[in-house]
């Protein structure tokens, strides 16, 4: 009898976890399919399932940012990163970070990677740190973020975007 009820609490687990994902399908600046991230609510934070391809190798900076609009070729529609307290940029800033500020994406020699983060800054949950109340984008940028430089850590261009939505 405890085995079952065991097993119907795992299952229950399990179906809420996948009711509670997002996933973000990414374009490049010509509207091509470059992968997808799925997003759910992890702790105090969200956790992030990155699957792309057709990406150049080498690590690229990763962001949320503030406006759910992806229009190509240059996503600066998107608008800045997802900053709600008004902080500066960076893990390695003196004055905190962007709530939507993540570690780099390393994109293998085969232009592809798959890879989980987490982001304890930013939520699913209503309130001023989600990504789903007033919508949101993820933005994958050219270069690598160095952690340190303000607004957006030297990561160049942006090279794809998906918007987060309800």
């Amino acid at each position: 009898m405890k085995m079952i009820g065991w097993l119907a609490v795992a299952l229950l687990a399990l179906v809420s976890m996948s009711a509670g994902k997002t996933k973000v399908e990414l374009k490049d600046g010509q509207g091509k399919d470059v992968g997808s991230v799925v997003i759910w609510d992890q702790g105090a934070g969200v956790a992030l399932e990155v699957n792309v391809h057709d990406l150049t190798p080498g690590e690229h900076g990763i962001h949320f940012h503030q406006v759910p609009k992806c229009e190509g070729p240059d996503f600066k529609s998107a608008g800045g990163h997802f900053n709600p307290e008004s902080k500066k940029h960076g893990f390695d800033n003196p004055d905190g970070h962007h709530a939507g500020d993540m570690k780099n994406v390393t994109v293998g020699a085969n232009g592809k990677a798959k890879t989980r983060l987490e982001d304890a800054d930013v939520t699913l949950k209503d309130g001023p740190h989600s990504l789903l109340t007033n919508g949101a984008a993820i933005v994958i940028h050219a270069k690598a973020d160095d952690y340190k430089t303000d607004p957006s850590g030297n990561s160049g261009d942006r090279i794809a975007c998906g918007a987060i939505t309800k």
